[in-house]
């Protein structure tokens, strides 16, 4: 069930803040923001990405790292201090004229809820709510900021089928 719904993704959504972080607000007394991104998910979400899989960022939070992160990962659809994320996730359905069944959502919080229950893959980690890790179709190993989004990006292309030829550049 798991893999089937797996295959027929073409757009992953990640929440930022305990999903792509560890969830951690870090303030400087200046007031500048600080989220520490993990290395191994980047490099997941660049082989997702080349694997053909659409990658978007859907956060209730607004703040410059999470753009210049995205831009360093090539991640096209960021939208930023989103109250109502269903309304985000629609609109960027309809942009790229997908279904719900070909999008994937990640997210760690009650927040995310109207989006998981409403996309054909649900995504969480296990330091979520209970009520959240119950609305999600697969619950990583790992946890936000430490490896979660890698495991769900090689989740995708092992359902996909894309996983060993993503790998085999670093083979040769």
């Amino acid at each position: 069930m798991l893999l089937s719904r797996a295959k027929l993704i073409k757009l992953v959504t990640f929440d930022v803040d305990g999903v792509m972080t560890d969830g951690g607000l870090y303030l400087s007394d200046s007031g500048n923001e600080f989220k520490r991104f993990n290395t191994l998910d980047g490099l997941g979400i660049k082989l997702l990405k080349a694997s053909g899989i659409q990658v978007a960022i859907i956060t209730g939070r607004s703040s410059k790292c999470v753009a210049l992160r995205a831009q360093n990962l090539g991640i096209e659809h960021v939208y930023q201090g989103i109250e109502r994320k269903i309304d985000a996730m629609n609109d960027l359905l309809n942009k790229l004229k997908l279904t719900r069944d070909a999008a994937a959502y990640m997210g760690d919080d009650v927040v995310d809820l109207p989006v998981m229950r409403n996309v054909g893959l649900s995504i969480s980690v296990p330091d979520a709510p209970q009520i959240v890790r119950e609305h999600a179709s697969y619950i990583t190993q790992r946890r936000g900021g430490n490896g979660a989004v890698r495991e769900a990006c090689e989740l995708l292309m092992h359902a996909q089928g894309t996983l060993d030829g993503q790998l085999a550049q670093y083979l040769q």
